[in-house]
């Protein structure tokens, strides 16, 4: 789908004559020449905000704009600003359609440099480091979510898939499908990660059933399903460490 960025990223010519723009703050006041003398690390998280978002709304800088998204959360901050969804940062007096996705997107892009520098650290043969690493990613999901972890021969991870969003349904979410993805990646084993939206990370019967499906499966391709972990809230539960597996 392709947004256009018309009412947001318009020209000098458009530009409305009581917008203010980053260049009519001080100089000492401007992100930019800020991060140019003094480097990113020197800036706060408004001021890195507001080089992302350009300009601000009527009568407000990108700056002052920052700042009012920062606390529209109830957490407040960078955290806060990460769980907002487009709807609500779209709600906020200057903030479009373009900002909005410009935000979420840089939420993302901050949350999957993060991840990828954890994941080369993590031992996945460790259910509790496993669990770890993905408890900030899932326990905030509003829907089941299952992501489907595939690893080589030295138990490392090749690549990691979301497999299925909405009710986990072992009928639905078939070995088809996840093996179909193992063997192009020439996975040798793989681990199951999902979610429970209610925060209680106990197993259910459509659960054990996909856990019991999915072993079968790998047992006959030669891929072994190491673990299957779900996801609660700051809590979960390992098929393999409660023998489930």
């Amino acid at each position: 789908m392709c947004f256009s960025a018309a009412g947001e990223s318009r020209g000098k010519n458009h530009m409305p004559e009581n917008r203010i723009t980053m260049k009519e703050l001080p100089v000492q006041e401007q992100p930019y020449e800020k991060c140019f003398h003094q480097g990113p690390h020197a800036m706060t998280d408004a001021e890195l905000l507001a080089v992302i978002l350009k300009t601000g709304s009527d009568r407000e800088s990108a700056l002052s704009l920052s700042n009012r998204i920062l606390d529209l959360s109830p957490e407040g901050g960078l955290l806060g600003l990460c769980h907002l969804s487009l709807e609500e940062l779209m709600k906020l007096r200057g903030v479009g359609r373009v900002k909005a996705i410009q935000l979420k997107c840089v939420c993302e892009l901050s949350a999957r440099i993060a991840s990828s520098s954890k994941k080369e650290r993590i031992r996945f043969t460790d259910p509790e480091e496993v669990a770890g690493h993905y408890m900030e990613i899932c326990r905030h999901l509003e829907q089941e979510t299952v992501i489907l972890l595939m690893l080589d021969t030295k138990g490392r991870l090749i690549r990691e898939q979301e497999i299925s969003r909405g009710t986990v349904n072992a009928a639905l979410i078939s070995g088809r499908e996840i093996f179909r993805e193992a063997l192009r990646c020439g996975a040798v084993s793989i681990i199951l990660i999902h979610n429970h939206p209610s925060g209680d990370p106990t197993p259910s019967r459509e659960d054990i059933q996909l856990t019991e499906n999915v072993a079968r499966s790998g047992e006959l391709l030669g891929i072994t399903l190491l673990d299957h972990i779900i996801i609660g809230d700051l809590q979960a539960v390992s098929f393999r460490q409660e023998q489930l597996l």
